[in-house]
């Protein structure tokens, strides 16, 4: 099974209706709204003059809020059409990145550069078959000293899903549209995995990073799920049998050699 192949494509669907879509708005982004949440901005800090690598960054929003911020940014996505409206985005804010086609392990095995930070966040795991891969390339992207900053939903939500919490050797294949309120015409295949939190930690240590952090939380700032209620001024919860259920965790890690 071609995987990258047909998640490329169901990005690149994707892509044309998230430009679109409130979910994204873009027309508030254009006018100085930062796309990046609270968890991230306090864990990762000041970018200011720094070099910022963002994997799997969809079509850069969050990216060029980096830059915004001060960051020398450069984007890496699957979707051919993702890193157009990236290009396109950039020049309409006159902000300096770079954006890159590539899948995540294509660009560790091209890429010479290092940088201060690699970010990568929210949905993004799920598309890998094999986070060893992964993790070696974040640690070859890394300087010396760099850190990595992951933020993405809990595996937890998976398993009340109906997924399975520790990985099957076959990947979920399924037929669907998107997360976006605007999800007409996106009906496509996706090939998805699951990763338990234990496996994204052990590949990242087993690179030689050094998780320095790591953080489980009830919220998410995004309402991209069924059954989440609004919580004022902290985002969205899911309850369950009258309990909070972690939604988000976060790992920040350091290349130390």
């Amino acid at each position: 099974m071609d995987y990258l192949s047909i998640n490329k494509e169901a990005w690149d669907k994707r892509t044309k209706v998230h430009v679109e879509s409130e979910f994204y708005d873009i027309a508030s982004f254009k006018n100085g709204r930062c796309s990046l949440n609270p968890i991230e901005l306090k864990q990762v800090g000041n970018v200011q003059g720094k070099s910022l690598l963002h994997l799997q960054c969809h079509f850069g929003q969050d990216t060029l809020s980096w830059a915004r911020l001060g960051a020398e940014v450069t984007g890496v996505d699957l979707s051919a059409n993702a890193i157009k409206h990236a290009n396109s985005l950039k020049k309409a804010l006159d902000l300096k990145a770079d954006f890159i086609e590539s899948d995540v392990v294509q660009f560790g095995h091209e890429n010479k550069q290092q940088f201060d930070v690699v970010f990568t966040s929210y949905g993004v795991l799920c598309w890998l078959p094999n986070l060893v891969d992964w993790a070696q390339t974040i640690a070859k992207s890394l300087k010396v000293g760099g850190e990595f900053h992951l933020v993405e939903f809990h595996t937890f939500h998976d398993l009340l899903s109906g997924y399975s919490y520790f990985p099957d050797r076959a990947p979920d294949v399924e037929e669907g549209g998107t997360y976006t309120e605007n999800c007409d015409g996106t009906k496509s295949t996706t090939v998805t995995w699951s990763h338990p939190i234990s496996e994204v930690i052990n590949a990242l240590i087993d690179t030689g990073l050094k998780i320095e952090s790591f953080s489980e939380h009830p919220y998410s700032p995004y309402n991209c799920f069924d059954d989440l209620e609004s919580v004022p001024n902290l985002g969205y919860q899911m309850l369950y049998k009258g309990r909070q259920i972690p939604l988000l965790y976060s790992i920040k890690a350091r290349k130390v050699a």
